[in-house]
């Protein structure tokens, strides 16, 4: 292909959206202050999806919801190179003490084949609801002691952790009465040590969505830092079971449900936070649209999501500032535009990682099935972004509806890589670079730049004949950016 170099910029036809980014390979991603690096010190940027499989027999590549290879190549041609994967405490041990190895096998499979594409997985300790006697998932029945009561009202989630009973079995777990949480940090540190030397292994997020139990009444209106005190020392239990097996994994911690109600976490306040490649993993989600999605309620509610969201993203920025400890958003969007558009801009703002709650696979059983990533839903997920930055990231921006991207950043050793859109630049795309060059070639899925100095310099891509977008002012996290307009000029939600 010949590059056509008109005004300073290089054209570049389309590349098929069925082909995977240039050079898919891995290493190990670590924490270094709030951001995440690789192993040459770049900065990196995540974006990815969840594969969460809640029902036995668990991770079974083929069967329709699994991701399988052909995902893997259909993820990594829309510039995911990270997939949240699902596993679960009653599948790790089905049978008190008893690791099921059969089980960590499928993992480390689809951990190795999501590595041949690139993409780093974040094994997902996932629960929903408890354990099963509730309707729930995550904890085998065998280490939870408490059961429904006769009679007891279960209205379904997310009601049922109002439930005395559950609310008793939380208790259990945050007291390690019958050693729970001794039995889960063996299964995690099970699962550590099968994916040791695996380098497609991103880290274990230790549980996902964690219910307060009894305490949660006092974690309104402003968060509950009595709770947050022994919630904070599990997960630093947790932590030390892994990193006995495995000292190469990142680790995430959640704040305690409660959060996604817009309540604070008071993690890293008492004590602080010091262990190393520790990372912050949020949701954001909006209640009111997921009380339309789930309860029926009026749609108009939605309207509220704003308010919500940024508060939440404030929770966030207050995380960040006293702990230095990197985020990456491990659930959002679940079907709701504007919601998934509010994270977006959000993320892009701060230079935040995130993984889209849900993806399911398009192969094997059932296939295939639609790609979820071609139309509205892709047009926002799908993004030109800089994967790696070899220095210190500045401002960005991206307009879905456009394609118009602008990027600075100071400039250190290396070279930084940026996914170009494979959904919106249907006759190929402009790059112009300031203060450094291309080095890929014409039409690359990934575009490489190398800094001419030490000046900042600025990548800006968009499609033939846009007049482009324009680096929004002021350091990251202002929210001075607003990526639905080219000009970088609108106010964000931050």
């Amino acid at each position: 292909m010949v590059a056509a170099v008109l005004a300073g910029a290089v054209l570049t036809p389309a590349v098929s959206a069925s082909g995977a980014p240039d050079a898919a390979s891995v290493g190990r991603i670590h924490a270094d202050g709030s951001r995440f690096v690789d192993e040459s010190g770049r900065v990196v940027v995540l974006h990815g999806v969840n594969n969460v499989d809640k029902a036995p027999p668990y991770i079974e590549p083929g069967d329709g919801f699994t991701v399988t290879a052909e995902d893997a190549a259909a993820l990594a041609g829309h510039g995911f190179n990270t997939v949240r994967l699902g596993v679960s405490f009653d599948a790790l041990m089905p049978t008190e003490g008893v690791v099921d190895t059969a089980y960590l096998d499928r993992v480390a499979g689809v951990v190795d084949t999501l590595a041949q594409y690139g993409i780093h997985t974040l094994l997902d300790n996932h629960q929903d609801g408890l354990s099963k006697p509730w309707g729930g998932n995550g904890f085998p029945e065998w280490a939870i002691h408490s059961r429904p009561g006769v009679g007891e009202p279960n209205l379904g989630f997310p009601f049922f952790y109002l439930m005395p009973s559950m609310n008793a079995g939380w208790d259990e777990v945050w007291n390690n009465t019958y050693g729970v949480l001794d039995e889960l940090g063996a299964a995690l540190g099970a699962l550590a040590a099968r994916v040791s030397g695996h380098p497609g292994a991103l880290g274990i997020e230790l549980l996902n969505e964690p219910w307060p139990g009894s305490a949660f009444l006092s974690c309104y209106p402003n968060g509950c830092p009595g709770f947050d005190v022994k919630y904070q020392a599990a997960m630093q239990k947790l932590t030390d079971s892994v990193r006995a097996r495995n000292g190469d994994l990142l680790v995430l911690w959640e704040p305690n449900v409660t959060w996604n109600e817009t309540m604070p976490t008071n993690l890293g306040k008492n004590p602080p936070i010091s262990a190393p490649d520790i990372a912050f993993a949020p949701h954001d989600y909006c209640i009111p649209s997921q009380l339309a999605i789930y309860s029926g309620l009026p749609a108009f509610l939605r309207g509220l999501c704003p308010l919500q969201q940024g508060k939440t993203w404030g929770n966030i920025d207050s995380f960040t500032a006293r702990t230095q400890l990197p985020t990456l958003v491990t659930e959002f969007g679940d079907g709701d535009a504007a919601v998934l558009r509010n994270t977006l801009v959000n993320a892009d703002n701060r230079f935040v990682s995130w993984q889209y709650w849900h993806y399911t696979s398009r192969f094997g059983a059932g296939a295939p099935k639609p790609d979820p990533f071609t139309g509205d839903l892709g047009r926002q997920l799908v993004r030109t972004y800089p994967r790696a930055t070899a220095g210190t990231p500045g401002r960005m921006i991206f307009d879905p509806d456009t394609g118009d991207f602008a990027y600075r950043y100071t400039p250190g050793a290396g070279t930084t890589e940026i996914y170009v859109s494979d959904v919106h630049y249907p006759d190929g795309y402009a790059v112009r670079v300031e203060g450094g060059r291309v080095t890929s070639a014409a039409g690359a899925r990934v575009v490489t730049v190398a800094a001419d100095g030490s000046a900042p310099v600025t990548v800006y891509i968009n499609r033939p004949g846009s007049k482009g977008a324009t680096v929004p002012s002021g350091p990251i996290g202002t929210g001075s950016a607003d990526s639905g307009s080219g000009s970088g000029s609108g106010t964000g939600s931050a």
